[in-house]
């Protein structure tokens, strides 16, 4: 079984900063793309940030300039860097990691930790 735990979350000011980490443990042969998402009450789960094995990344535009994804793979691990928090950012925040099983890649998902940012 793989495991990705989330770490990093909490409460800050607007303006602020906050450091997610996801570690991946189990049986995994690889990983390939792994990603953070987030969900607001009310809205519908998106893509933050993604980076692939090889280090190229994504952002979603409300996020570029803001947030770096990164990752560690000999720790198995990705980390997403959030500066300048805007109360919109308000979100639960979920990993996301493309993981080799053996001959077969699988989807799996952490448990999810809260970032809350007042004004």
């Amino acid at each position: 079984q793989v495991q990705l735990v989330e770490s990093g979350g909490g409460l800050v000011q607007a303006g602020g900063s906050l450091r997610l980490s996801c570690a991946a443990s189990g049986i995994i042969f690889k990983i390939n793309a792994m990603g953070w998402y987030r969900q607001a009450p009310g809205k519908q789960r998106e893509l933050v940030a993604a980076i692939t094995s090889d280090g190229s990344t994504n952002y979603a535009d409300s996020v570029k300039a803001r947030f770096t994804i990164s990752r560690d793979n000999a720790k198995n691990t990705v980390y997403l860097q959030m500066n300048s928090l805007k109360p919109e950012d308000t979100a639960v925040y979920y990993c996301n990691a493309n993981i080799r099983v053996f001959t077969t890649n699988y989807d799996y998902w952490g448990q999810g930790t809260q970032v809350t940012v007042s004004s």
